[in-house]
């Protein structure tokens, strides 16, 4: 899932596995540079206040959220609801998914 080649996007989902957030999902806001991004989940770090992360302490997930994408490049921002739906909505196929391949 995780590919260092590809660089990430806004809109992607990512598992942080690094700090105090470890486990969690959020999806990419902003690219700062190669190295840094800023992550947002709509619960604990908002749109508004989004958290740095360098790129090697995050899990880069291939699927991107339209929805959270084509906000934030049209109008540059989202709304914290908008992040917060489509991470509930990816984390419940996400489990599914690993469940289906547990069986």
């Amino acid at each position: 899932m995780s590919d260092p080649e590809s660089s990430p996007q806004i809109g992607q989902f990512v598992l942080i596995t690094k700090g105090r957030e470890a486990g969690k999902y959020a999806i990419v806001v902003k690219i700062l540079d190669d190295r840094f991004v800023l992550i947002a989940d709509g619960e604990k770090r908002k749109f508004h206040s989004p958290k740095k992360k360098n790129i090697h302490h995050l899990e880069f997930f291939d699927c991107v959220s339209p929805e959270v994408q084509n906000s934030i490049l049209e109008t540059g921002r989202v709304t914290n609801g908008k992040l917060r739906y489509a991470i509930s909505r990816f984390v419940n196929e996400q489990v599914t998914d690993l469940r289906k391949g547990d069986n």
